[in-house]
């Protein structure tokens, strides 16, 4: 049966899709999706989600079992105890909604097998201390807590909180060992991208070289800040960009030899502080099956 709110006036002057999100027992995002989708009526008329209700009004919520998310597949709860929760992500999930991408997220699978997160962060993004690209694979931290949320975004701030990736670059890097020191930025010509440009913030990346192969090197890299696409802009500023990144890579014939439709960039391994008990926690995460079979190919050709 379609939910029915009737407003009393403790909350009149509020936004219809606050009112539905809070009646119908759905996130704010949805409730916006459902109001948008011309299936929240309040006394018979369709309103924007802007609008102000008044006291007596009735608000009928058409659809909504029609309208519930489909959690991702394949997301692996790696660690998991009162406070924090640790996520091994599948390449192509989104961490949580953002324009033009509502439902199918981390968030949305989390809050599926009934994880408690932290409201803190806002009701789109509950729990999220970080982020993964869409289609970068590995570990992330989640907090189920306001109190583990804030001490996290702080150790976080203070770059305390480890981050190891694995990545398969482009071509042979003249070092074993490198560091990164360049500021990034939004790319004034492609604003969905990130470049390397003088103004940009402060941008610290670190890598080893694991393995050599012909035309390709895989590395070890840690991130010490932590920029919207760092590691991709980063190494592809030295000229080895992250073989199977469309973005930033400049030839995809390599990732087209190796059957590679992703980026081949996983976050393997994250340490911190536990926010609440001080307890030193170091979760790991195994190559994906498409990255190793990539590995065994270069190491047998």
């Amino acid at each position: 049966m379609s939910p029915r709110i009737q407003v009393d006036s403790s909350d009149a002057g509020r936004r219809l899709d606050v009112v539905v999100a809070e009646g119908a027992g759905v996130s704010r995002s949805r409730a916006g999706e459902l109001v948008s989708a011309g299936v929240v009526s309040v006394g018979g008329r369709v309103e924007r989600k802007s609008y102000r209700v008044s006291a007596g009004d009735v608000i009928d919520v058409g659809s909504i079992e029609e309208a519930q998310v489909t959690p991702p597949e394949g997301v692996r709860v790696a660690y998991s105890d009162d406070d924090v929760l640790v996520v091994d992500k599948p390449a192509g999930v989104v961490v949580h909604p953002a324009p033009g991408l509502r439902e199918g997220t981390l968030v949305d699978a989390l809050r599926a097998a009934g994880h408690p997160l932290a409201p803190r962060a806002g009701s789109d993004r509950p729990g999220i201390v970080h982020r993964l690209d869409r289609d970068v694979s590995g570990v992330l931290v989640v907090a189920k807590t306001d109190e583990a949320h804030a001490a996290l975004s702080a150790a976080m701030s203070r770059r305390e909180i480890e981050r190891t990736y694995v990545a398969l670059v482009v071509g042979v890097p003249g070092v074993d060992r490198g560091k990164i020191d360049a500021p990034i930025g939004r790319n004034p010509r492609v604003p969905t991208r990130m470049a390397v440009l003088p103004e940009g913030r402060p941008s610290v990346t670190w890598f080893r070289v694991l393995e050599r192969f012909d035309g390709a090197s895989l590395l070890e890299v840690r991130l010490e800040t932590g920029r919207t696409h760092q590691i991709r802009a980063h190494l592809a500023s030295i000229g080895h960009p992250v073989v199977g990144d469309a973005a930033y890579g400049r030839d995809p014939s390599l990732a087209r030899k190796l059957g590679l439709a992703r980026p081949f960039l996983h976050a393997h391994k994250l340490a911190f502080e536990h926010p609440v008990t001080g307890e030193r926690i170091e979760v790991e995460s195994d190559l994906p099956d498409e990255l190793a079979r990539v590995l065994d190919a270069l190491r047998s050709a």
